[in-house]
Order: structure tokens, then sequence, then C-alpha cells
């Protein structure tokens, strides 16, 4: 009788220490990994390069919703298919029936939620963004012939003073009052950024 006494709270510490290890093994897998002052110094120069910001913005649902895939633009938060059935057309301002500038002014429309920019329109197909790596996007805005035969400079006057561009960051309402979300980087410092990294030759990392 006094071995099976001893041995219940024998086995019940056992089972305490198993326990309590495996705790220790699980806190500890879940635990992040050390970061060290080098490696957050290293990942901000990387967020913080000209390249990085610029690119931010060009691939955001307000530059990519206008430079899809295919021949319909998308629209909203979501991306989905423009309404109406809308399609690029011979210009890229759309059908006949369904022009942009029917709905799309010089000006967003906070009465019905209808953006608006000057020159609104499809970026050509040639310029599709959609799909693509910042990378390959890269490449497309600084290849003349998909860029429509702008040099460096124009490109850059382009993507910093176009106020279709720069509508990305006054995008408005829409229908239901909601704000549009504007890209993630601040306007000044998307320009600056775009102007730094053409005047250091627009290097593009290789992916």
């Amino acid at each position: 009788m006094k071995k099976t006494r001893f041995l219940i709270p024998a086995l019940s510490l056992a089972i305490v220490v198993a326990v309590i290890g495996l705790a220790s093994t699980a806190s500890n897998e879940n635990e992040p990994a050390e970061t060290t002052t080098e490696n957050v110094s290293q990942n901000e120069a990387i967020a913080d390069s000209p390249f990085d910001k610029m690119m931010a913005v060009l691939t955001h649902k307000r530059c990519v919703n206008c430079h899809p895939s295919g021949d319909r633009p998308r629209q909203g938060e979501d991306s989905h298919l423009h309404n109406f059935g809308v399609q690029r057309g011979a210009d890229n301002h759309g059908l006949p029936a369904l022009r942009c500038e029917s709905c799309h002014q010089h000006e967003n429309n906070n009465y019905s939620g209808v953006p608006g920019a000057p020159e609104w329109s499809l970026a050509p197909s040639k310029m599709a963004w959609e799909g693509k790596s910042r990378v390959e996007i890269a490449r497309s805005i600084l290849d003349p012939e998909i860029n429509g035969g702008r040099s460096l400079e124009e490109t850059v006057k382009h993507l910093t003073e176009h106020e279709l561009v720069l509508w990305a960051w006054e995008p408005g309402i829409d229908a239901s009052g909601t704000p549009r979300e504007k890209p993630p980087v601040p306007v000044d410092e998307y320009i600056e950024a775009v102007k730094a990294w053409a005047a250091a030759g627009a290097p593009i990392p290789e992916q």
C-alpha cells in the first residue's frame, strides 16, 4: 500500500514537469526571432528607397484600376470591373455610347460619387500594369516603345505633374459618401522619390 500511495504523487509530478516543458517549448516557438539594430536599419533603408516609394504608389489600386490587363477598366476599393460594361474603345476613352467624359468630368462629383480629373481615360493597353511585378512595371515606363515615346525626363514629368496621376491623392468620395483610399505614400514624398530615382539613373532591381 505504501508503494501505491507514493506512486500517484510521483506520476503527478512527472505530468506537471512534462506540461511545463511543452508549454516552454511552445512559448519559445511563438516568440519572434531576435531583431538586431542592423536588421532594422537595413529594412528601413529598403522601405525608404526611392524605387520602393514610387512603386508603392504605382501598384496601388488608384493607378492599377486604370491600367488594367484587358479592355475594361476596374473601379472601387475591390477593383471590380467597371459598371455598365464600360470598355476601352479605339482611343482608350471608351466606346461611342459610353465615353469616359460622359460621366467623368474635370473634377470629382461629390453628389453622385463619380470621380473626375482632366483627360480621364484608360492607359494604353501596352501600359497594362494589372498582374505585373514592380520590375515589369518599371521597365515598361522606361521603354519608349511602350510608354508612348517618352524620354526619362518626359516620364518623370508625366508621373509627377499630370493632373490625372495626381488625382490619386484627391480621389473624393464614392456613391455611399465613403472617402476613397489614397496611395500609401504622401504626394510630396512620392514626387521626391520619382525625381530621386530618375536622378540616380532610374535603377531597377532584379526583383
